[in-house]
């Protein structure tokens, strides 16, 4: 589960490396977060800037202090499915995005779980 002040890592190549959750985006009156759920989120931690990326990825880039959107990817609540399986992960993740829920990102570098294909996030992680 997500809180505020939750300090959650970054998994894609936007330039981010550690967020810190500022407010989540629910429509119940639930005050966290799990796997799936967008959260606005302020950059804590961020790659240093090369001279050498060009193109689109270097336009996308995130710096220290930006404020932006994200989804849950990962959480180290457990997670029971449908099936009765119990996953849990080692730490929280979550992939930067912009209001339009498109990845700010163009590679994703770890482990997602699989509810997200379930969600409406299908365009994220096809």
């Amino acid at each position: 589960m997500i809180y505020l002040k939750s300090m959650i890592k970054v998994i894609d190549n936007s330039g981010a490396q550690l967020v810190e959750c500022i407010k989540v985006l629910r429509k119940n009156p639930k005050n966290f977060a799990s796997i799936g759920d967008k959260v606005v989120v302020v950059v804590q931690k961020a790659r240093p800037i090369s001279s050498a990326i060009t193109g689109a990825s270097a336009a996308n880039r995130v710096k220290r202090g930006d404020i932006c959107r994200a989804v849950v990817v990962r959480t180290k609540k457990e997670l029971t499915r449908s099936d009765g399986t119990v996953i849990k992960f080692d730490d929280n993740a979550c992939v930067l995005i912009n209001k339009n829920d498109e990845p700010i990102g163009t590679r994703i570098s770890s482990v997602v779980a699989k509810e997200l294909k379930e969600k409406v996030l299908i365009k994220l992680f096809h």
